[in-house]
């Protein structure tokens, strides 16, 4: 049982953090320095879950729904022809902001700023975007922080009490800031806020739908990989609020949701955090989630 959890936690982590991730693993937690977040912050332990697999998938389908930002996201982040790449790089991210040391999640901010700049164009129908444009930011920040933060409450080994997720919140406005998000929502109420404040903006255009289809029904998977992806899928889909679901053409079946898909969503992440937990740590004790 430890030589099969080894190998499929390899392979889990191979494809989330990409044929480097042990080295730059090593180099996030080893390097010696000042972090923008002690061990013990709430966004430690959200980011640190297997929940972030539900989550992320989650994120990613709401995040279409802003037609400047699908928009951008279709032209320039080739998310179909290297979408392990580009989950590789958002996972890095994640990482080196969360677990990283001050100077080094300073330097992937300012990366990420500088290909942001570059990102310009416009919709099929003539509306200019800018990927720099802090209202953009704005709604990408929200939309993901609310995503991860439903998938930790539902999924998460260890739930946070409210205090805990209004901490985490603030914990992702830090980051939102360095990015350029103007005013981050600090807590949950003003992030349910913010995200209604979008609403108005939000459609399923044909490159939402798109999206939606190739993260739903065509993932670069094999064949073998494609029931357990679709359960975690599933359960991506049944985290967004109704009104996500209904512009995005997913319907909800009560029933078949609370009876086969939580549960395999529970079963299907307790095996994920199985498979990736990680020895010991001096940030963390035996039993924790690994950090990405």
């Amino acid at each position: 049982m430890p030589d099969l959890r080894a190998q499929l936690g390899a392979l889990l982590f191979r494809r989330v953090a990409g044929p480097d991730g042990p080295a730059v693993r090593a180099r996030i937690h080893g390097t010696p320095g000042a972090r923008w977040f002690g061990p013990e912050r709430p966004i430690r332990v959200v980011h640190g879950d297997a929940s972030m697999f539900v989550g992320g998938v989650s994120a990613l389908l709401l995040q279409s729904l802003h037609p400047l930002a699908m928009a951008a996201v279709a032209a320039h982040s080739g998310y179909r022809g290297d979408p392990w790449g580009r989950l590789q790089r958002t996972s890095t991210f994640l990482a080196v902001t969360t677990y990283g040391t001050a100077a080094d999640a300073q330097a992937a901010v300012d990366h990420v700023r500088g290909i942001h700049e570059k990102v310009r164009g416009a919709t099929p129908d003539g509306r200019p975007y800018h990927a720099a444009d802090p209202h953009l930011l704005r709604w990408v920040h929200t939309a993901e922080t609310a995503c991860f933060l439903a998938a930790h409450e539902r999924y998460g080994a260890r739930p946070l009490d409210p205090e805990g997720y209004d901490a985490y919140v603030a914990d992702t406005a830090r980051v939102a800031e360095a990015l350029g998000v103007p005013d981050p929502p600090r807590d949950r109420r003003a992030l349910c806020e913010r995200l209604a404040a979008y609403r108005g903006e939000l459609e399923a255009t044909p490159e939402a739908r798109s999206a939606a289809r190739f993260l739903l029904l065509e993932p670069p998977l094999p064949l073998p990989a494609r029931p357990l992806y679709g359960a975690l899928a599933a359960n991506a889909v049944t985290l967004l609020p109704s009104w996500a679901r209904n512009l995005l053409r997913l319907p909800r079946v009560p029933l078949v949701e609370d009876l086969t898909v939580r549960p395999a969503g529970h079963l299907l992440v307790g095996a994920i955090r199985w498979a990736m937990r990680p020895p010991a740590h001096p940030d963390r004790g035996p039993g924790r989630d690994p950090d990405p």
